[in-house]
């Protein structure tokens, strides 16, 4: 027994040795921020053995029994570890042994990011491109170890943007203008977490200001004033309508010359640098009769104009020390003979009456006639005191306008008595005067503004205009269908009453046993004219010497020769005053104003046909008929002890269904006035 007891006894001695008394973890995770008394390690100890601690990095930690807590918090950005020491006793055996126990902190997101400085200011150049980068950065800092920073802009205006979320570096969003904008200011903000939702995870911002000053650019030419500025390609450009001036005849100016609009002013484009501006002539003044002040633009003369003239001079404006950038304006100054009277109202005192906007002013003291202002000018006595150069106004307010010398008013006033001064300028020479007007205001009655009618006032006034216009075009149309039936009725009236006149009279008077029917009219359904009746539409039978009988059918030409529609040429104008008398006639007439005609063969007095059938044919014996009324022609003139006045005329158309050509020929005998007419019938 005792044998087995010291063989035990020997093996608990040896794994005493080969066993440690306590037992811990050599390396322990432990969180930043902790709170005091949160447990960092529990030590696993043997019956017997007491456990010490013996040293503690910075006593940031305790022992209690075997447990080891955080004696305070612990900060990763202060320290990311540390190392304790723990001692084990066995108080049997006397063994003694040491645990050494390393503490790694964790770091946490406990820190916000920071920015160098609460607010930065930059210069930045106008007219940089799009997307260009600037020098400047503003990158913030963070004490958490290993922690990205995302980064938003925010400007009232989008002239700058970030290269990207990560990266804080100003980027070129929209060009700068300095004449638009002189400054910028932003609002740059840092984050320790993604900008989109954090995921519960704690996140810390910091912000700061960013200012920035636009500077500008040398590269616009000087600008006289004043000026009308207009944008051309992305260009500003200022332009001057030049200056006026005038000088007296043979009178030269001690003083420089008063200038319109104002004095010659120059100034640099680029105002941010505002470099300074010399004046020369640059054409116009080669007889140096002017002198200009480099540094003011002063005009002055060097001697007196002798000749009333135009002077057109061009003025250069340079900046220094770069000249390359210049403008060039004109001064125009009129030479002009001397003023020797001031222009003068024709009233000291004006009255007038006024009743609405836009409305005329009268004269009560004229009978309520247009009331005119005029300022006369001695110096143009020739017109009536009428200067071309004077303009007027009234002084001081803006409700009134003169337009021709009469007064209108441009704003609605309440009636009132207003008293008043217009003022007369002669633009030529800023000669003035002026005179007091005295205007009432009266009210023509109740006005309703326009755009306020209603509904039921435009339905009713639409009804009666669309009854007007319906009433309108049924007189219309009643008047013009009379006017047709009443045409149509004369033309038959009147063709009927030329034709019979035509044919029927003579020297003799008209036949008896002569009839004469017109088909055309007995059976006209369209209300036509002679010719709507067809080709046969005037038949004339002869009732004398039996069985011979004629017609002869008219045509839409024989129709339009017996109206007035009769084209005549040469002599025939020339003897449009005197009375023409009808031609259809079977017999010679020998008073002055008659023509004869006269088919194929000449007709002989005594005869008794009213009319000659010319023969079907009269083409293969044209030139046989021809001798022979030129044969008998000349028989009859040599029979007549008198000369006498004939005409000859010639069948052009002999087809009459077709129309009857006449031309018509005087005797060479006649006077140079009756020469050939031609005439269709």
């Amino acid at each position: 027994m005792m044998g087995a007891d010291w063989k035990c006894k020997n093996i608990e001695s040896i794994l005493g040795y080969l066993l440690p008394v306590c037992r811990a973890r050599t390396t322990v995770d432990f969180k930043e921020n902790n709170l005091v008394g949160d447990l960092v390690e529990t030590i696993t100890v043997n019956d017997g053995v007491t456990l010490s601690l013996e040293t503690s990095s910075s006593n940031s930690f305790t022992l209690e029994g075997n447990r080891l807590l955080a004696a305070k918090v612990l900060d990763y950005e202060t320290s990311k570890s540390h190392v304790v020491k723990l001692v084990c006793l066995d108080g049997g055996t006397g063994q003694r042994l040491t645990l050494i126990i390393a503490v790694i902190v964790i770091n946490e997101n406990d820190n916000p990011p920071v920015f160098e400085g609460k607010s930065y200011l930059i210069n930045v150049k106008e007219l940089i491109p799009v997307d260009t980068p600037i020098d400047e950065r503003f990158p913030a800092t963070d004490k958490d170890e290993n922690t990205v920073l995302y980064y938003t802009l925010t400007s009232e205006t989008n002239y700058f943007k970030l290269a990207s979320p990560t990266n804080p570096e100003l980027v070129i969003q929209n060009v700068l203008d300095y004449d638009k904008v002189q400054h910028v200011q932003m609002v740059l903000y840092a984050q320790d977490t993604p900008l989109a939702e954090s995921g519960g995870k704690d996140s810390f911002t910091a912000t700061t200001t960013i200012s920035v000053t636009v500077l500008d650019v040398d590269n616009r030419p000087p600008w006289f004033k004043p000026c009308i500025k207009h944008v051309m390609a992305g260009a500003t450009i200022c332009q001057s309508a030049g200056y006026t001036s005038w000088v007296v005849l043979n009178e030269q100016e001690a003083e420089p010359l008063t200038l319109k609009p104002g004095p010659i002013y120059a100034i640099d484009g680029d105002t941010g640098i505002n470099e300074a501006i010399r004046y020369s002539f640059l054409s116009g003044n080669e007889d140096g009769l002017f002198d200009i002040n480099p540094t003011t633009g002063n005009i002055s003369m060097m001697r007196a104009a002798d000749v009333v003239d135009t002077i057109t001079l061009t003025v250069l404006a340079a900046q220094t020390p770069s000249s390359s950038q210049f403008a060039t304006t004109s001064l125009t100054i009129s030479v002009q003979v001397k003023s020797l009277h001031q222009p003068q109202f024709q009233r000291l005192q004006y009255e007038g009456v006024v009743s609405s906007v836009g409305a005329m002013a009268t004269d009560p003291a004229n009978k309520d006639e247009p009331l005119r202002l005029i300022a006369l000018d001695e110096d143009y006595a020739a017109a009536g005191g009428i200067n071309p150069h004077m303009v007027y106004h009234i002084k001081g307010s803006n409700d009134f306008t003169i337009i021709n010398s009469y007064l209108f008013m441009t704003k609605d006033l309440p009636e009132a008595t207003l008293s008043l001064q217009v003022e007369a300028v002669d633009t030529s020479n800023d000669q003035k005067a002026t005179a007091q007007l005295s205007v009432e205001v009266k009210s023509d009655g109740v006005m309703i503004p326009l755009g306020e009618f209603r509904t039921e006032d435009m339905a009713a006034l639409g009804a009666t205009l669309g009854i007007l216009l319906f009433v309108c075009l049924v007189v219309i149309g009643v008047l013009v269908c009379r006017l047709q039936k009443g045409k149509s009725d004369w033309r038959k009236i009147h063709e009927a009453s030329v034709f019979r006149s035509s044919l029927g009279q003579g020297l003799g008077g008209q036949k008896e046993g002569i009839q004469y029917t017109n088909e055309a009219f007995e059976h006209d359904e369209d209300g036509g004219s002679v010719g709507s009746g067809g080709p046969d539409a005037i038949v004339v039978k002869e009732l004398e010497g039996g069985s011979d009988s004629f017609a002869v059918k008219s045509s839409a030409a024989l129709t339009t020769l017996l109206d007035d529609d009769i084209s005549l040429t040469g002599s025939d104008k020339a003897d449009s005053e005197k009375e023409v008398k009808p031609i259809l006639t079977k017999e010679r007439r020998m008073e002055e104003g008659y023509k004869a005609v006269w088919f194929k063969e000449d007709i002989d007095p005594n005869a008794k046909e009213e009319v000659v059938i010319i023969p079907d044919s009269r083409e293969d014996d044209s030139e046989e008929d021809n001798e022979e009324a030129s044969a008998r022609e000349e028989e009859e003139d040599d029979d007549d002890d008198t000369p006498t006045k004939s005409s000859k005329a010639g069948i052009v158309e002999a087809d009459l269904d077709s129309g009857l050509g006449v031309k018509m020929e005087d005797p060479a005998e006649d006077s140079e006035a009756d020469e050939i007419a031609d005439v269709a019938l």
